[in-house]
């Protein structure tokens, strides 16, 4: 089972439930392969393979519960408690819901705000995978391929310009994507304007094609704009931060 995940098996696997996978790769922790060994081992047919729309809708489910849990009350020790009472729900052909942890929507906003996503904290990128995945023409992303955290506006930036009415805003999710190491690295300090044929791929004078990204929002956003300014980082934080709120109450992990 588990090779078929890394495999990113087509055949075993639908399009969605891949993206899930795909997206759980990015998890802050580890507690996520746990439940779905527990889930696959319970609900597999004869021939090892499960129902792709009730699969897609438990990994839905963990995903939401788990970064949740990330940014309220992190550490996955403490994620154990709430993990393990959904396994047993799992072995009692019960439905996974979390029903007995739900968070109040208005601690869940402030936590959020309040919450300094660090590249050096695992739930930073974790975030960024979920949100380039709301993007619905978002393709699965080779598992294999090293991807960083990239500052839209960069730093280097911000340090010679100060333009940024608050400098923290250089580390809001608002200014965050995740991008390919090998673009990150040559596209680290250019303004967004000259990071864009970065993003999009390019030829370079001895006629060797450079491979763009393959996160959709970043290529739309170069093909859209010439600039990302703070109007930017505090629009496009907001956005994030609304949508997944919103992803919490569809789950119904809010009270």
């Amino acid at each position: 089972f588990w090779n078929n995940v890394f495999d990113q098996n087509e055949e075993m696997f639908s399009a969605e439930v891949l993206k899930r996978l795909c997206v759980l790769n990015f998890a802050p922790n580890g507690m996520w392969n746990y439940l779905v060994s527990v889930y696959f081992l319970q609900n597999k047919d004869k021939d090892g393979y499960l129902d792709n729309q009730k699969f897609n809708e438990f990994l839905t489910i963990i995903t939401a519960f788990i970064w949740r849990y990330a940014i309220t009350n992190p550490g996955v020790n403490a994620l154990r408690t709430p993990a393990y009472a959904e396994m047993i729900k799992i072995i009692n052909g019960e439905v996974v819901d979390f029903s007995d942890f739900k968070v109040d929507q208005n601690f869940m906003r402030k936590s959020l705000e309040n919450f300094s996503f660090l590249n050096s904290r695992p739930i930073t990128k974790s975030m960024l995978a979920w949100w380039a995945f709301h993007n619905k023409d978002q393709k699965v992303l080779n598992l294999e391929t090293i991807f960083e955290i990239e500052h839209i506006f960069p730093k280097k930036r911000q340090e010679q310009e100060h333009s940024l009415s608050d400098p923290k805003k250089i580390e809001l999710l608002g200014n965050k994507s995740l991008l390919e190491k090998k673009i990150n690295i040559r596209a680290s300090d250019y303004r967004f304007g000259d990071k864009v044929k970065y993003y999009r791929g390019f030829d370079n004078s001895k006629g060797q094609h450079k491979d763009g990204t393959h996160i959709t929002e970043l290529l739309s956003m170069s093909g859209n704009q010439t600039d990302f300014t703070e109007k930017d980082i505090d629009t496009r934080n907001s956005c994030i931060l609304d949508t997944f709120i919103e992803f919490l109450r569809e789950n119904n992990l809010l009270n």
